[in-house]
């Protein structure tokens, strides 16, 4: 699958930012104070005929929720700023790309949650990232993850001192001392953090960042509609859509970058066809 990544350690410092961005975060000290919120609609004509071609290669189940974490990875090797984090009111370059997101064991109401924390390589193509999640969906589903056995331990701490440890792991967390072992379980750290809607059968949520971790974009789509709209000649032609929002934190690269990196992500969605084939070239952040 290409490029190396090296996920023991969780990113570097930047260091040749401008003034201004490296005092936004005194300015803003948490992500809801540096949090933005983008609505937007895709048309999935393209998306309905890629997640098609993908089933009748044998990749069963191959959804929207693959189709959005591979080109949130193709977005990582082309806008790298996009993985940064906030930690210690520092910037940092992320080294890999983790993605998050939350399943339920059983489509059952009284089934239990899991969080699936996973790291793609940025050269990941469509297939990739689908037998990366597939496998992780297949271990969890078989067997306690070490995600619930951490939250089983933090459950039998009592409340006052759960507190307290809570407290001390943000402060730990703000000078960097939690080890890569527990950030690597953590679903509050990570490069970007997804939830469907769209099996719920219900619009998206606009799903805030948190504070505690790291996680500096939260996307959540809804279920697929149909539209039926008037053509320039007059005729009726139905379309489908998917509605999708993205919460991010301003502070990890300005407003010009990020709104080239979400015409690209809309335009990797509505042209998913190049995800079948590696990026031509991954770019790396800067020093």
């Amino acid at each position: 699958m290409g490029k190396k990544i090296n996920p023991n350690k969780e990113g570097r410092r930047i260091k040749t930012l401008p003034p201004i961005s490296k005092v936004a975060p005194y300015i803003m000290k948490t992500r809801q104070d540096a949090s933005n919120r983008l609505s937007d609609t895709l048309d999935i004509e393209k998306a309905d005929e890629f997640i098609f071609k993908k089933r009748q290669q044998g990749l069963k189940g191959f959804g929207m929720l693959h189709l959005f974490i591979a080109a949130y990875v193709r977005l990582v090797s082309q806008r790298p700023a996009i993985n940064r984090f906030i930690r210690g009111q520092k910037i940092y370059a992320r080294n890999c790309i983790e993605v998050m997101l939350t399943i339920k064991k059983e489509m059952k109401l009284e089934a239990p949650d899991t969080c699936l924390k996973l790291i793609f390589p940025p050269d990941a193509t469509a297939d990739d990232v689908y037998w990366i999640i597939q496998d992780a969906v297949e271990k969890s589903r078989a067997a306690e993850s070490d995600f619930d056995d951490t939250a089983k331990i933090l459950n039998y701490i009592p409340g006052l001192l759960l507190k307290f440890t809570v407290w001390l792991l943000k402060l730990m967390d703000y000078f960097g001392l939690i080890p890569r072992k527990l950030t690597k379980l953590s679903p509050f750290h990570g490069s970007f953090a997804i939830t469907s809607m769209g099996s719920l059968g219900i619009p998206p949520i606009s799903h805030h960042l948190y504070d505690f971790g790291n996680i500096p974009i939260f996307c959540a789509f809804g279920a697929k509609y149909t539209k039926y709209e008037i053509g320039p000649d007059g005729t009726v032609k139905q379309r489908k859509y998917v509605d999708y929002n993205i919460n991010t934190d301003e502070r990890i690269c300005d407003g010009h970058y990020f709104a080239s990196a979400l015409k690209l992500f809309k335009s990797i969605l509505k042209n998913p066809e190049v995800l079948d084939k590696p990026p031509e070239k991954v770019y790396e952040d800067i020093p």
